[in-house]
């Protein structure tokens, strides 16, 4: 991997994480990778804003791009440290070994993580307040804001002051290996795709439990003249930064809602008896033109089946009652989605039960606090009949028009 050129005093170093069955954060399924950015700026003085993990493949690499702009890893004199996740800060101990005077910049927030996790000398740390600026030489001004919550307390975000240049680390990011082509301008229309579904994906993953926070700092953001957005996993925005600042910007207001005219289905299903609901209720749904995603726990992934829910107005859960509750793999699914506070849905709930039920009850109570709009539950004593299915196709039919009339359509 080459370092990138962003200008003639600043340049992108940046590493793929691509290993096949690699989780992110331990939990998020990558299929298409994902990319860790760090970013040289050069004055009299050089600052590398974040860092990587502590794998050997990814720091050797980051150390080879940063020997092609002329500086080694022992000549660096600051480290601005905009998060303190591991994935931007596990270098950070072998790093601090190898180069014994340079300084740190970070958060107050960020110091005890600071010295926890990569056991930095105090001595060495120098805090940066909202609004403070270190001068690098040369007009190369780095101004830091303080973005909490995006997603750790700690976090804050680098302005490069001459170049208009916005690091926020996790903020605006992406899943999606980045390879020769970085910029947004360099994109086909069909990558430039790709790299926003993987923005919506990374956001509900990563970010939705956190969209207040995000509408704070956009707003917050606002006020400052950007013309580069470079983040710490995804592409830099160079083109049209306002584009990935839109769409965290939407995303951010699906928690309010409504999302976008669509109905995420989720089904599980023991002995197909649950399974038989599907199709009618797909009918019913697609009679009114919407889109439709359907994922089937827990065969389907966990990080893509947020990524729809969150975008959609309406869901569906098609399970059977296991023990007098929900079905488990349904119910670990639901705990899920209130983890990440999908909120302010329009709901439809459909199953089978054995000897008794139970499910229902489990449902309603499991989402209580979620704000969800949920239609009268259509649950059948072992198989559907075809009375049952008919229903199921009818209650598809008024979701999808109660979605649409929620959305203004």
């Amino acid at each position: 991997m080459n370092c990138t050129k962003m200008s003639k005093r600043v340049f992108q170093l940046k590493v793929n994480i691509e290993e096949q069955g690699y989780l992110f954060e331990g939990l998020w399924a990558v299929p298409n990778g994902v990319s860790i950015n760090s970013y040289l700026v050069r004055g009299e003085k050089s600052a590398l804003i974040d860092m990587t993990q502590d794998l050997h493949s990814l720091t050797s690499s980051l150390e080879q791009q940063l020997e092609q702009t002329g500086t080694t890893l022992e000549e660096l004199d600051y480290v601005i440290v905009n998060h303190m996740e591991p994935d931007h800060s596990g270098m950070l101990r072998e790093f601090a070994a190898k180069n014994r005077r340079c300084r740190f910049l970070c958060s107050q927030k960020a110091v005890p993580l600071l010295e926890h996790f990569s056991s930095i000398p105090m001595d060495r740390v120098d805090v940066v307040g909202d609004g403070e600026s270190l001068d690098l030489g040369k007009g190369m001004i780095l101004r830091f804001y303080l973005i909490p919550n995006v997603h750790w307390p700690e976090t804050m975000a680098t302005y490069l002051e001459p170049e208009k240049t916005l690091f926020p680390c996790d903020a605006f990011g992406s899943y999606g290996a980045v390879e020769e082509y970085v910029f947004d301008d360099q994109l086909s229309d069909e990558r430039a795709a790709f790299y926003e579904k993987e923005a919506l994906r990374y956001y509900a993953n990563i970010v939705a439990t956190f969209s207040p926070f995000v509408e704070k700092a956009i707003a917050k953001l606002k006020a400052l003249d950007i013309e580069v957005i470079a983040p710490s996993h995804g592409i830099v925005w160079r083109r049209n930064p306002a584009a990935i600042i839109n769409h965290y910007k939407r995303y951010a207001s699906y928690a309010k809602g409504p999302a976008e005219p669509e109905i995420c289905l989720l089904w599980g299903s023991m002995y197909g008896n649950t399974e038989k609901s599907i199709a009618p209720l797909v009918r019913g749904i697609k009679s009114e033109g919407l889109e439709l995603s359907i994922f089937r726990v827990p065969q389907d992934d966990l990080g893509h089946i947020l990524a729809a829910a969150w975008k959609a107005t309406g869901l569906v859960f098609a399970m059977p009652t296991y023990e007098y509750k929900m079905f488990p793999p349904m119910a670990q699914a639901i705990e899920d989605l209130m983890v990440k506070k999908v909120r302010n849905k329009k709901v439809l709930r459909v199953g089978s039960y054995g000897w008794v039920g139970g499910a229902e009850k489990d449902f309603r109570t499991r989402t209580a606090k979620a704000g969800w709009d949920i239609r009268e539950s259509l649950e059948f004593q072992g198989c559907p009949t075809d009375d049952d299915l008919l229903k199921m196709e009818e209650e598809g039919r008024k979701l999808a028009q109660q979605v649409k009339e929620f959305c203004g359509q």
